[in-house]
């Protein structure tokens, strides 16, 4: 069942629209379940010398599956080249799912995803303090949009702060699904 939240987020992004919580500029609420799921600006719990954070927290006693705090902009200066995208992530009560930052690269068809990492590897869980995450992945030249968030799929509460997006060397390893095929011989 891990599996499929990947799938999933990779497929279902569309909007939806919040009633409570006011949610950070630029963001947008998404996944395959956001109703079940608060999402907003938290000005109490945020790291040392910010004013903010945004956040996701379960809501519903019965889940059925994630919510995701994202938004999307246009590649520009990272086409063609190896991007870094890391941030803070503190969670509570994460226990019976898991959660995680992440990035997709979409192309110019619709659907068409040229590189993608939610972290479900290495997924984070119970409660953490604030701790850095990073995701590398390569930006074809051909990509149309970054769509990049944080999300939480099960119980508990995650904030995310301080995101930066940053070009690094080829020698830095990437972390995520590139547009090469993967595991041809299921021995992975």
């Amino acid at each position: 069942m891990r599996r499929a939240f990947g799938i999933i987020l990779c497929v279902v992004l569309a909007p939806f629209a919040t009633a409570a919580a006011e949610l950070p500029a630029g963001w947008i609420r998404a996944g395959s379940h956001p109703a079940e799921y608060d999402m907003g600006v938290d000005t109490a719990t945020r790291r040392a010398g910010g004013k903010a954070s945004g956040f996701i927290k379960a809501r519903a006693g019965e889940l059925h599956g994630f919510g995701t705090l994202m938004q999307m902009t246009d590649p520009g200066e990272f086409r063609g080249r190896r991007v870094r995208l890391s941030g803070y992530v503190k969670s509570e009560n994460v226990r019976s799912g898991w959660a995680g930052m992440w990035l997709r690269i979409d192309g110019k068809t619709p659907g068409e995803m040229l590189g993608f990492d939610n972290m479900q590897s290495r997924p984070i869980r119970g409660t953490t303090d604030w701790t850095r995450y990073e995701i590398v992945l390569d930006v074809p030249n051909e990509a149309a949009a970054l769509a990049f968030g944080v999300l939480l799929a099960g119980d508990g509460q995650v904030w995310l702060d301080d995101l930066a997006f940053e070009i690094v060397p080829s020698t830095v390893k990437t972390t995520g699904m590139g547009r090469s095929p993967q595991n041809l011989d299921f021995e992975r």
